[in-house]
Order: structure tokens, then sequence, then C-alpha cells
């Protein structure tokens, strides 16, 4: 695949972060929308297909305008959602967690999990990575700072005994787009990238890099969320119902896509097209899809271990952090989440909140 393909792909779906589609039935009035921001990417798969295959429509009601908003970033869709132009978002957990910290009264929910896994570091086919200790004196690529990948990159360096270069380690990490990850690729400008997919297909079925591991495999059970489904907490309280059915939707678009890979490949590809212009291969989707656990559970153990990862990089700030409530289950009277022992959690889970004397990383 050609580079400036896949570039393309992706310069026109950054363009595209403004754009939004209606989705309607009828004329309801102005007040009964739902917002719905996600990204154009294999992650977020279950938005793509809830949309297109009219599940979301179908259980949200004919009562309700669907908009569809497609953002690039995380931090953007939290903005747009603080700003009041989004209801709900899919977004990884790094997002998720500033946004519900950040915000005034914690006006973020986690409605439900999207997605688990997906993410890989992979070797450059000129590199000599066999294992960890061979990151030292290396270039290693991840997204925007504060990231998953970035996290999870900068954890691993640690427990591994490494540093980044701007702490006086020897590893350079590079906090860049996935695009221009592809290009120093290509050029052979990095050692390795730690990546989501489809990217970390791209990198290894079409540049010929080396999949050194899968992410989950160096998490508890194998699992981390990688994508949740969020809420604004004043949207989701004024509208019960509303949530009610855009969960019931989001459970049923789940099902279908793990019953209906192929299919669900073929829409997803047919999105792209529709809306960037241009596909990735069968291939390349099929793959990423194989390495994603599509899942409601939004495996909350991950992402309060995430958080102490996060908040020992300083990421979330001088005080702490206090994961408490963050789950929708308490503004749930349908128990469409199932509580909190379905999601893992149970009655004994209590705030988390650290100062600079305790040890955030109780996980290792």
């Amino acid at each position: 695949m050609k580079i400036r393909s896949i570039v393309g792909i992706v310069i026109v779906g950054i363009a595209l972060s403004v754009v939004t589609i209606i989705i309607t039935t009828n004329e309801p009035v102005d007040e009964n929308r739902l917002r719905i921001a996600y990204f154009p990417n294999v992650g977020h798969i279950v938005p793509i297909v809830g949309i297109e295959k009219g599940f979301f429509v179908e259980e949200i009601g004919s009562e309700y305008v669907i908009e569809t908003r497609l953002f690039d970033s995380g931090p953007q869709v939290i903005e747009a959602l603080f700003a009041d132009s989004v209801d709900v978002a899919y977004v990884g957990p790094g997002p998720a967690i500033n946004g519900f910290l950040n915000s005034e009264k914690n006006d973020l929910k986690i409605l439900s999990g999207a997605a688990s896994g997906g993410a890989s570091f992979i070797v450059h086919p000129d590199s000599d990575i066999i294992t960890v200790s061979d990151f030292a004196g290396k270039r290693i690529a991840v997204p925007q700072i504060g990231n998953t990948q970035d996290v999870s990159l900068r954890h691993y360096l640690d427990v591994n005994g490494l540093k980044p270069a701007e702490r006086g380690g020897s590893v350079t990490v590079y906090n860049i787009s996935n695009p221009d990850t592809y290009t120093l690729f290509v050029k052979g400008e990095i050692d390795g990238a730690w990546v989501a997919e489809p990217w970390a297909s791209i990198l290894e079925m079409e540049l010929g890099g080396t999949r050194l591991f899968h992410e989950e495999e160096l998490w508890p059970d194998g699992r981390f969320a990688s994508v949740l489904l969020i809420g604004s907490t004043s949207y989701t309280q004024k509208n019960l119902s509303a949530t009610h059915n855009l969960l019931v939707a989001h459970d049923k678009t789940i099902q279908w896509i793990n019953q209906n890979p192929k299919e669900s490949r073929d829409i997803f590809n047919q999105f792209l097209t529709d809306t960037l212009g241009q596909p990735l291969s069968d291939k390349i989707v099929d793959a990423a899809l194989s390495n994603l656990e599509i899942t409601s559970d939004p495996i909350p153990e991950s992402i309060h271990m995430f958080a102490k990862r996060a908040d020992k990089l300083n990421y979330l700030g001088r005080n702490g952090y206090d994961l408490f409530s963050i789950f929708w289950h308490d503004n749930d009277p349908y128990n469409i989440i199932g509580g909190l022992t379905a999601r893992g959690l149970d009655s004994s889970d209590t705030p988390h909140s650290m100062d600079s004397n305790s040890n955030p990383e109780g996980d290792t």
C-alpha cells in the first residue's frame, strides 16, 4: 500500500473532524436529540455499524434526532462534550479519565465499554529489537502524550528499568500522529511503534514490521479497555430513557458485530469510502478486528490501573485522583450497566485518592 493512500485517508479524516451527519426519521423538537461523537477508526466500529445498520435509530426512537460527529482525537471530543456540542462519545480511557477529573462536578460518566485490546508494539524490519532489553538507545513512536499507548509505553519502560530521553534515559520517545509514524517507519527513522489498530496491522502487513507483542499480553487476564462509551452526566440525567435505549442499541450492535465479522468489515470499509473517500484493504481490517475484542464490558479494573500509571507519570495533576462515581451505574434506574458486580467492582470498591507519599504502582 502506498504511503500516499494511507496518509490521505487520515488527513481527510482530520479535515472531517467538524463534520456533522444528521440521521432522523421525522421532525422532532430540537431538544429531543442525541449527539454522538466517534472516530473514523476500526476501534470505533460499534457506532459506525450501529448507525449504518439502523440499530441506533431503531432503539432510540423516532422522537429523537441522532447527530453523529466525527473527531480525530480524544481531547477534542472532551472539549466538545464540555462545550455542550456533544452528548455521548466513544473515546479511549485516557481522555475519559482526564475529562472526568477535570470536569465541574465530574460531569462525565463511563456508560459502557466498546472495545478491549487492539494495540501492539511493532518493530521496524531493520531494527534489532527482540526483547525489552533492546529498547535502550532506540527510537520509539507513540501517539499524543497521555493517550493509552503513550501511558502504556512509559509504564513498560519504567517497570523494566528504562527511561525516556527527556528523563535522563536512553530511549527516544516520539509523540507523533499515526500518519507521521507511518512515514517515519517507511523512512527507517524509528525502531518501533506502540500503536492501535488498524495501524499496528498496517505496519506489520504492509511495511514488513514484526509484532513483538500485543499490549493485552501485558495486562491481567489479557484484557484492558481501549474504547469506552462516555456521556455527559447532565444529558444522561435529563434523558434517562434515551440513554437507556442508546445502551440497548449499543449492546445489540456489539452482539451483531461479533456474529457477523465479515459483514461488519464491509460496512466499516464502505463507511471509510463514503466518509473519507477510500477504504482499507479487507485483509487489514480483518486483521485489525481479529486483534480487538468488541465488548460492552468497560473492564473497570483496567481503568483504575490505567489511572495509577498515568498518575505516576504526573499526567493527572499534583493532587492525586479519585475515580469514585466515574461509572454511570449510580444514575441507571434501568440497570442496563448491570451494577457494580457485573462490571468487575463490588460494594467494597472505595474512592481512590493518592498523595505524594503513596505508591501508585501497586499493580506491579
